[in-house]
C-alpha cells in the first residue's frame, strides 16, 4: 500500500502515544524521515521497546522528542497534547491474557487513557486530528460464523465472507476485558467526532507484523513464532492451530495511518477494518509451515487449551479502507514474513547445529 503526503501542511509536532512500540516506532520513523518533529509519548513498560526509541533517536536526532510518561498521567499528557498538530494513539495494554488477570488496570489504560487523550484534545478548542489504533477484537469471537475445515485452516461456509472478509457492518460484540476496554475506547473516539466535532478516525487492526516487532506469546504472534523457530524452541498453539488471520506488513499499516491523516477532512468520524484481506490470510499452522520452509528445518509444536474470546476465523474486509484512503495492494504475506525472518535473524541467537533436526516442517505437524 502507499499513501499521499502524511498530513496537510503543518509544522507542529506529531504526537505518537505508544510511539516506542512496534507500529508507533515504524510510523514515527516515517514521519521523522519526512521532516516532521515527533513527540514519542511512551511509558517504556513493554520489554524491548527502549531499543526502538534508541533506534529512532540515532536515526533522526532532534526530530524525535521522547516524553517518558504513562497515558494515565493527565498532566504529562495535557502538556504533550498542547504542542501537537496531530495525534496517533497506540498506547495501550495489548494482551487479552493480561486483561483477564488485571481487568481494572486494562480498563484504566485502554479506556481511561483514551478518554484522557480525548479530553485533552477537546480542551484545545481546535480540530486536532486523532487516529486511533483499535482492534478486530471489537467484533468478539464471532461464534455465529459457520466454519468448515480445509486442510489446516478454518474456512467460512458463507461464500461472500470467504471472498471478502469481515466488514465494518459486522455487529460489535465485546468479549474479554481487553475487548471491552478497546471496544469502549473505539466507541468514545467515534462519538467525540459526532458529539464534539473532533476529527477522529478509528483503525480496527487485524494482525500487523514486520521489523521492530517484539513478539511474545500474548501479542505479536507472527514475530513470536519466528523468534521461537530461529531459537530452535517449540511453538505452543492454543486451540488446534487452524485459526485463520489476515496479516498486514507494518509498512502497509503505516501507509494507511498516514493516508487517514492526509484525508482527515474526508474520513473523520469513520472506522475502518485494517488488515491484509483474504489474499493475505493464513492459519497458525500454515505460518509455522512457511517458517520451517524459510529456515530449512522442522519446528516442534506443543498445544494448549483454547483461549477465551479466540476467533477461529477473522479476516478483514479491506475494501472500505482501500476506497476511502487510496491504498494500494499490500505486500504478499509470504514475502513479508521472509523479510521479517531476515530482520529477526540479525538479533536472535540461533540454536546449536545439532539441536534441531533438518526436516520439513509438515512432518512436525
Amino acid at each position: 500500500m502507499s499513501a499521499a503526503s502524511s498530513s496537510p501542511a503543518d509544522d507542529r509536532p506529531v504526537l505518537v502515544t505508544g510511539g516506542a512500540g512496534f507500529v508507533g516506532a515504524n510510523l514515527a520513523d516515517r514521519l521523522a524521515a519526512e521532516g516532521r518533529t515527533v513527540l514519542i509519548y511512551d511509558a517504556l513498560a513493554r520489554p524491548g521497546v527502549e531499543r526502538n526509541l534508541a533506534w529512532l533517536t540515532e536515526r533522526h536526532g532532534g526530530r524525535i522528542v521522547p516524553v517518558i510518561a504513562d497515558i494515565r498521567d493527565r498532566d504529562a499528557l495535557d502538556a504533550a497534547v498542547r504542542e501537537a498538530g496531530a495525534v496517533f494513539h497506540f498506547a495501550a495494554q495489548v494482551a487479552v491474557t493480561t486483561s483477564l488477570v488485571a481487568p481494572r488496570e486494562d480498563m484504566e489504560v485502554n479506556l481511561g487513557g483514551t478518554l484522557n487523550l480525548l479530553e485533552a484534545l477537546r480542551a484545545r478548542g481546535e480540530p486536532v486530528p486523532l487516529i486511533f489504533a483499535s482492534t478486530n477484537k471489537v467484533y468478539g469471537s464471532l461464534p455465529e460464523i459457520a466454519l468448515g475445515v480445509e486442510g489446516e485452516a478454518y474456512r467460512p461456509d458463507d461464500p461472500h465472507l470467504r471472498a471478502h472478509g469481515v466488514g465494518e457492518d459486522r455487529p460489535l460484540d465485546f468479549h474479554t476485558p481487553y475487548g471491552c476496554s478497546k471496544g469502549a475506547a473505539d466507541a468514545y473516539v467515534l462519538d467525540y467526532a459526532r458529539s464534539f466535532g473532533l476529527p477522529t478516525v478509528v483503525m480496527r487492526m487485524s494482525c500487523i507484523y514486520g521489523p521492530r516487532q517484539m513478539g511474545n506469546e500474548d501479542q505479536g504472534w507472527v514475530a513470536h513464532f519466528l523468534i521461537r523457530a530461529l531459537r530452535g524452541e517449540p511453538i505452543t498453539l492454543y486451540g488446534d492451530g487452524r485459526q485463520v488471520r489476515d496479516i498486514l506488513h507494518v509498512e502497509d499499516c503505516v501507509a494507511a495511518y498516514r493516508a487517514a491523516l492526509a484525508r482527515i477532512d474526508h474520513v473523520a468520524g469513520r472506522a475502518f477494518n485494517l488488515g491484509g484481506g483474504p489474499a493475505n490470510a493464513v492459519s497458525l499452522r500454515g505460518l509455522i509451515a512457511h517458517a520451517g520452509q524459510l529456515l530449512g528445518r522442522g519446528i516442534a509444536i506443543e498445544t494448549g487449551p483454547w483461549r477465551p474470546g479466540d476467533q477461529r476465523y477473522y479476516v478483514s474486509d479491506p475494501r472500505r479502507a482501500i476506497a476511502a484512503l487510496g491504498l494500494e495492494r499490500p505486500l504478499p504475506w509470504r514475502e513479508g514474513v521472509a523479510q521479517l525472518a531476515r530482520w529477526l535473524a540479525e538479533w536472535v541467537e540461533p540454536p546449536p547445529a545439532a539441536a534441531v533436526p533438518r526436516r520439513q516442517t509438515e512432518a512436525a505437524l
